[in-house]
C-alpha cells in the first residue's frame, strides 16, 4: 500500500504528495480566451491545501475553436501575461504547488460558440454524433490544416514554458481532436493519417515531436491518454463493426503508451472513454438537469443541437428519461486504476490515474502498485481541503461528494462548483428541492 503522503519526483519536478488537482475547466476568462481573477482564485483554492500539483483546465491552442465560450486559451502570445502573473500568485502563496498546464484542440467536439462556424465541426473524418459538438456532421481536415495543428500545438507548448509553468500535458483523450484522429469509428482517412492503428497516431506523434523539440528535454511533458475508448456513438457506419463500439482498445492504447515513452514523454495521465462527458471518465450517476441545461443553451447552433434539446426535454418522467438516455452511468471506485496497472507494468514512465477517487484508502490501495499518482477533480470540487482532512485522519470527507456529475455539465453556462444542493443544509428555493428528488432519484452513487 501506498502512501498518499510520500514525495515524487517526475523529470526533476518534485511533488510533495501523490495528489494532483485534475483538469478543471471553467468560466473564468474573457469571451476571448484572458484568464481574469475568477481563473487565478479559484486555482487558489486548492494551492492553499495542499495538493501537490494542478493540471489546468484544457486551455485552447486554436482560437477559432474556443470550447466552450470564456474558457481559457493559450492560442496567441497576448494570453502569456495574465497566464502568467496567475502562476505567480500561485507559487508565491504555496511555493511547494505544482502548476502543469494541458493543451488540447476540441475539433468536431466543439459544443458551444457565439454564431455557428465551419471550424467548429474540423476532425479527423467527414461523421455525424448525436451526442457530441453541435455541427451537424464533422468535415475531414485537409492536409494543410493538419500541419496547421501540429504548428499550433508547438507554438502553444512554447507558451506555456514561457509562463513560468512546471509542466505541460497534451490531452489526446476527453474526444479531442487528437482522440478523433487515434479512434478508428471516428478517422476513415485513406491518407498518412489515417488507416491503420500507426497511421492513426501519426498526429499524435508528429505533435508530440514538435512540443519536445520546441520545449526541450528538460521540461516536464505528459500526456493524457484514454486507454480504451468505449465508442458507440458515432452514427456513420464503419467496418469492422467492433470499432463502432469499441474504439481503440488496451491492445492498441498500451502500444501507443510504449511508442511515446520513445518519443520522450515523461509521463502519461491515464482515463477511458471516448468524449466528454463519458460514463467511463465520469464515473457517477447520469446528470439530467445538467444536460437539460447545456442542451437547451446551445440548441440555437443546428438542427442536431435542437433535436438534442428536444431529447433532453421530452415529456417524460425523470427517471424513465434517465434510465433510457444514462445507460452505463454508475460509480465504480479508482474506475480507471486496472487500466494504470497496466500501463505502469507495460511502460517504463510514471502513471498518472484518473477517475473515481475520493477514499485515502482507495488512493492508497492504487499508489505504486496500480500507479505512482492520483488526479483527483470532482471531491476536490467539493472539498477543496479534502488534503487537510486526509492529514486530521478522515478515509473520506464528511461532506463527500456524491458524483452526480452536475459539475461537469452545468460549468459550460454557469460557474464552476458543487451543484449537488442534497450536499447543502438548505434549499432557499421549491425548484431546488424538487430538483434534490430528481438526483434521488438516480442510482445511488454510494461507495
Amino acid at each position: 500500500m501506498g502512501d498518499i503522503f510520500r514525495p515524487y519526483s517526475i523529470n526533476g519536478v518534485g511533488f510533495k504528495n501523490r495528489v494532483l488537482r485534475s483538469s478543471l475547466g471553467g468560466r473564468t476568462a474573457y469571451y476571448d480566451g484572458t484568464v481574469n481573477n475568477a481563473w487565478k482564485n479559484f486555482e487558489l483554492r486548492f494551492a492553499r491545501h495542499g495538493v501537490a500539483g494542478i493540471i489546468s483546465a484544457t486551455l485552447a491552442v486554436n482560437q477559432k475553436r474556443l470550447s466552450p465560450l470564456e474558457y481559457p486559451s493559450i492560442a496567441e502570445d497576448r494570453f502569456i501575461d495574465p497566464l502568467s502573473a496567475g502562476i505567480r500568485a500561485i507559487h508565491t502563496e504555496a511555493p511547494d504547488c505544482r502548476y502543469i498546464i494541458q493543451i488540447g484542440d476540441p475539433g468536431g467536439h466543439t459544443q458551444t460558440s457565439l454564431f455557428p462556424q465551419e471550424e467548429d465541426g474540423k476532425s479527423a473524418s467527414c461523421t455525424v454524433d448525436f451526442a457530441y459538438g453541435y455541427r451537424n456532421r464533422t468535415t475531414a481536415m485537409t492536409p494543410k490544416e493538419i500541419e496547421e495543428v501540429i504548428a499550433s500545438f508547438r507554438r502553444a507548448a512554447r507558451r506555456v514554458r514561457q509562463t513560468g509553468a512546471n509542466g505541460l500535458e497534451i490531452t489526446a483523450s476527453k474526444g479531442y481532436l487528437i482522440h478523433q484522429f487515434l479512434n478508428p469509428a471516428t478517422n476513415r482517412r485513406t491518407d498518412r493519417y489515417g488507416g491503420s492503428m500507426w497511421e492513426r497516431f501519426q498526429l499524435l506523434r508528429e505533435i508530440v515531436q514538435g512540443v519536445r523539440d520546441e520545449i526541450g528535454r528538460d521540461f516536464l511533458f505528459g500526456v493524457r491518454l484514454s486507454a480504451y475508448d468505449y465508442s458507440y456513438l458515432p452514427l456513420r457506419p464503419v467496418w469492422p463493426p467492433s470499432h463502432y463500439f469499441r474504439g481503440n482498445t488496451l491492445n492498441e492504447t498500451l502500444e501507443y503508451g510504449v511508442e511515446l515513452e520513445k518519443l520522450g514523454v515523461d509521463y502519461l495521465h491515464i482515463d477511458s472513454g471516448f468524449g466528454f462527458l463519458h460514463p467511463k471518465g465520469n464515473p457517477g450517476a447520469y446528470p439530467l438537469s445538467g444536460i437539460q441545461l447545456f442542451a437547451n443553451s446551445s440548441r440555437h447552433l443546428s438542427a442536431k443541437a435542437w433535436l438534442r434539446a428536444a431529447f433532453a426535454n421530452v415529456l417524460l418522467p425523470a427517471p424513465i428519461v434517465s434510465f433510457l438516455a444514462g445507460f452505463g452511468w454508475k460509480y465504480v471506485p479508482a474506475a480507471n486504476a486496472h487500466f494504470a496497472q497496466r500501463f505502469k507494468q507495460a511502460v517504463g514512465l510514471p502513471i498518472i490515474s484518473n477517475g473515481g477517487f475520493q477514499r485515502r484508502s482507495v488512493i492508497e490501495g492504487k499508489l505504486d502498485t496500480h500507479c505512482d499518482m492520483v488526479a483527483i477533480g470532482r471531491p476536490l470540487l467539493a472539498n477543496p481541503d479534502l488534503l487537510d482532512q486526509f492529514r486530521e485522519g478522515r478515509d473520506e470527507p464528511e461532506n463527500r461528494c456524491t458524483w452526480c456529475n452536475l459539475c461537469c455539465t452545468r460549468t459550460a453556462v454557469l460557474p464552476l462548483g458543487c451543484y449537488d444542493i442534497r450536499r447543502f443544509k438548505h434549499f432557499p428555493h421549491p425548484q431546488d428541492a424538487m430538483e434534490a428528488q430528481i438526483l434521488r432519484w438516480s442510482a445511488d452513487p454510494t461507495p
